[in-house]
């Protein structure tokens, strides 16, 4: 695949003629004709109505939690957590642009710029929850566990090795499979972590991380949509890129991100955490698995999980008395400030 340009003269303007990859733009933002209203409409979602600042959020209470409330399991959960989400966000701030550079539409490129914001962003909560709850040689502690860690070194490596491939290689297959493995990053990698400090949430512990981690979901959910609609619309754009050898690989990809998924949930709580055990981990996981399949139009890979094993969690949409629907399959109004209908 050839990058983009940064400014191509003889690009066209049509908006018919304007593709998510393999078009010819002039990469000039002309804003007044958009092709892709949902790319637009996602940028101004994540760039304006979500914004939100880690500070608004104060942490002293959790920090008193943490020294006093938490059990030594519930210590070892939160810090590896967090090492693992600094990953995932860290990976996301610099794959971004490489998609980017390989994107023709600018409308899309705008809403890839909105989500390598909040990527960041990410990575400065959860900087700002450790500078706040824990002493500075833990969090130094926590920055490092990955390199400590043989199970965390083994997850930071799946979707890792998709990009780097990309970047080494970056062949019209590579760029597929690796917009798959950002899908499957946002929308089942973070998952357990965000159950597990949503499990505190319900338990009246660590709410003000909850607080971070509920702003970081909701976010989270429209890059999911991003990514979603990305693929969906390749798909119907360049449908001989979509091979029965490619499909094959995105149930195997996706066979093997849950298992490392549910491997990583069970080690990271080991079945000591009040209101979440094994058995919950791997049907919740499972049951996400599922959903985000259909939501791109694949069979389920479970079809024996048929209902979501955690539904409690619905509790945590909302935000500022405003709920952000986890599960309804179609991303594409936003009504009002913090909403995101689903």
């Amino acid at each position: 695949m050839d990058r983009t340009i940064i400014f191509n003269p003889q690009g066209d303007r049509e908006t018919s003629k304007r593709k998510v990859i393999f078009g010819n733009p002039t990469n000039i933002m002309e804003l007044n004709n958009v092709k892709y209203q949902w790319a637009f409409d996602l940028y101004k979602t994540m760039g304006f109505t979500n914004f939100w600042v880690p500070e608004e959020i104060p942490m002293h209470e959790d920090k008193k939690q943490y020294e006093k409330d938490l059990s030594p399991y519930e210590k070892r959960a939160y810090e590896m957590v967090l090492s693992f989400l600094i990953a995932l966000d860290s990976y996301q701030v610099n794959m971004l642009k490489e998609f980017a550079r390989y994107i023709t539409a600018p409308e899309l490129v705008m809403a890839l710029t909105s989500q390598e914001f909040q990527e960041a962003l990410h990575s400065y909560s959860y900087q700002f929850i450790l500078e706040s709850v824990v002493e500075p040689q833990v969090a130094d502690e926590i920055y490092n566990y990955w390199r400590q860690d043989t199970v965390l070194m083994e997850r930071n490596q799946v979707i890792a090795q998709l990009y780097n491939e990309f970047i080494r290689h970056p062949t019209e297959e590579n760029f597929i499979k690796a917009t798959f493995g950002n899908y499957v990053l946002e929308s089942l990698y973070f998952y357990s972590g965000f159950a597990f400090f949503y499990t505190l949430g319900r338990q009246g512990k660590m709410r003000n991380t909850v607080q971070q981690i509920k702003y970081i979901n909701r976010d989270e959910l429209t890059h999911v949509t991003l990514f979603r609609n990305i693929i969906q619309t390749i798909k119907q754009e360049n449908p001989e890129l979509f091979t029965p050898e490619l499909e094959k690989w995105v149930y195997e990809f996706f066979k093997y991100a849950t298992d490392a998924e549910i491997k990583w949930g069970q080690y990271v709580t080991q079945n000591q955490i009040l209101g979440i055990n094994n058995t919950l981990i791997d049907r919740y996981i499972k049951y996400l698995a599922n959903l985000r399949l259909t939501q791109l139009g694949y069979k389920p890979l479970y079809p024996e999980i048929t209902e979501n094993p955690m539904k409690w969690i619905d509790q945590f949409r909302t935000i500022n008395d405003t709920k952000t629907d986890f599960f309804q399959a179609k991303p594409q109004t936003y009504a009002k400030r913090s909403e995101l209908k689903w």
